[in-house]
């Protein structure tokens, strides 16, 4: 219901998800007396581990399966071509300057480690809007399918449970939880905060209209006496289940102020990429990774000539190689490591981008930034944070599905049909489709080379498990990534498991 937030509710329900701890730059002390160290994927991981082992005086290499770094951290833009499983190759049509990002889109405020490199890079930031009081919750079988604005639900959903609540206040049925005094500041509460009459009722009228919207804003002139509309009523909102919705908005994770890079979230990667690019050899599939008492050997193919095997030894490693692919590897370690690598499946997730002739909801429908929420299998409509107010194409999220047996059957989709069908389940929601729509992409991250999935998804039974295994040295192998950390699916996690594998790693080295 939530793309990643569902599965990041999970997790901080079970006490394993937190805010980001990171306190500042690592420090890593000591001289490694020219100690090497090889990194496998140069996506925020090994990226990280790379800037700051190379600071740190280690002698580093990174290999990476693309032609480009960043890993998920990805933008699309006019002109981009990918391939995906299947043979499926797309080229993004979209209008130079509008963009995607198939992969991470936001950041969180509390998110340190990662908005610290974003500084230390000069990587621009602008707001992420997460609400948008005047984005839309639809529900198909309820309202007779009409879409609703999350002001107008929120407000009378908000309403008339505060009347209820009053209502037995009123009725001494609340004698024993609550004093006689709280219980008269609690009545002045519910009736500022449900926006209620002061027979403590919440109906039509300029107070609730002032919470959920106006059938006739105030105006100027002849016509300026604002009217009020007709709540929904409590049952429908009930019955129709998009009250589900309203918590994202008070989820920790999602809570304002919410962030992402100007230009598209792959000014990240880039910015890393400009501190260690000379270190990445791109194109590099890893077939093997071996290791002994005395270091560790990969085999390696270039992508565009894959016969020959090449070698590349180090000292040390740290491979950030997704677990949906190192599950595949020969990899030489501890029979309590290669348990851990095999438990974590990964998590499906489809986001399509579309192209239209003019930003219309924005002229027709004053919807500036935001996300809209629904129960067709799109799941969510999410409209552009930047380029407010002009004139010409938009580019905006049409679906984002994440796990679940719509985000398998968008998978199984050829990209024209996952195209097609969102633009078919999006009219239902804003008409204007069918007249506005150019073109769009679709990436499937099951179907991408060097994930095939979006993130590892735990299950309470494997982190209790297989975490611990999964994150300890074994031997002279470390791994990272977003799948050795509590943040699943965020960058911030794949970051923070790079500086703590570094940490101890080179605590090791210096031991050692």
């Amino acid at each position: 219901m939530a793309g990643s937030a569902a599965m990041y509710h999970a997790m901080t329900s079970l006490g394993f998800a937190s805010a980001s701890p990171y306190k500042g730059p690592i420090k890593l002390n000591g001289d490694p007396k020219g100690a090497s160290v090889l990194i496998l994927g140069a996506g925020l991981a090994g990226m990280t581990a790379a800037l700051e082992l190379r600071n740190a005086g280690y002698k580093v290499q990174i290999l990476e399966f693309n032609d480009r770094a960043g890993g998920r951290n990805w933008t699309l833009r006019g002109g981009d071509s990918f391939s995906e499983l299947g043979g499926f190759r797309q080229t993004c049509e979209f209008e130079s300057g509008l963009y995607i990002n198939p992969g991470p889109w936001r950041i969180p405020y509390h998110h340190r480690a990662l908005l610290d490199y974003c500084k230390r890079f000069g990587v621009s930031l602008e707001p992420f809007i997460q609400l948008n009081y005047n984005a839309l919750i639809h529900s198909s079988r309820a309202f007779d399918g009409a879409p609703q604005r999350i002001r107008a639900v929120k407000a009378d959903f908000q309403g008339q449970v505060s009347e209820l609540l009053a209502k037995v206040t009123q009725q001494g049925k609340l004698d024993e939880a609550v004093t006689k005094e709280d219980q008269e500041v609690l009545l002045h509460a519910l009736r500022s905060w449900g926006a209620l009459d002061h027979d403590y009722k919440y109906k039509a009228n300029l107070i609730s209209a002032g919470f959920r919207g106006y059938a006739r804003d105030p105006g100027g002139g002849l016509d300026a006496i604002p009217l009020s509309g007709d709540p929904l009523a409590l049952s429908e909102i009930l019955k129709s289940r998009v009250w589900r919705y309203l918590q994202n908005f008070a989820n920790y994770n999602f809570q304002t102020t919410m962030f992402q890079p100007v230009g598209g979230m792959d000014m990240i990667g880039k910015a890393f990429a400009k501190e260690v690019g000379d270190l990445i050899r791109y194109n590099a599939k890893v077939t093997r990774i071996q290791q002994d008492d005395r270091g560790v050997t990969v085999s390696y193919v270039d992508t565009a000539g894959p016969a020959t095997v090449q070698l590349a030894k180090a000292d040390w490693c740290i491979c950030t190689i997704p677990l949906s692919i190192l599950s595949q590897l020969p990899v030489d370690v501890s029979a309590a490591m290669k348990s851990a690598i095999d438990a974590v499946p990964y998590a499906g997730s489809v986001k399509v981008g579309l192209q239209f002739k003019r930003r219309f909801w924005e002229e027709d429908e004053a919807i500036y930034g935001g996300i809209s929420y629904t129960d067709l299998p799109i799941r969510q409509i999410a409209y552009p944070d930047s380029g407010f107010n002009r004139s010409g194409r938009g580019v905006l999220l049409g679906a984002y599905l994440f796990d679940g047996a719509n985000a398998y059957e968008f998978t199984a989709m050829t990209p024209a049909e996952r195209v097609a069908r969102t633009v078919e389940f999006g009219a239902m929601i804003h008409p204007q489709y069918r007249d506005e729509f150019e073109n769009g992409v679709a990436v499937a991250w099951h179907r991408v080379p060097f994930v095939l999935g979006c993130s590892g998804d735990w299950s309470e039974e494997a982190r209790a498990t297989h975490y611990r295994d999964l994150c300890q040295i074994d031997g002279r192998i470390a791994l990272a990534g977003e799948h050795a950390s509590a943040l699943p699916a965020w960058q911030e996690g794949a970051i923070l498991s790079a500086l703590d594998a570094i940490a101890r790693l080179h605590h090791r080295v210096m031991r050692t």
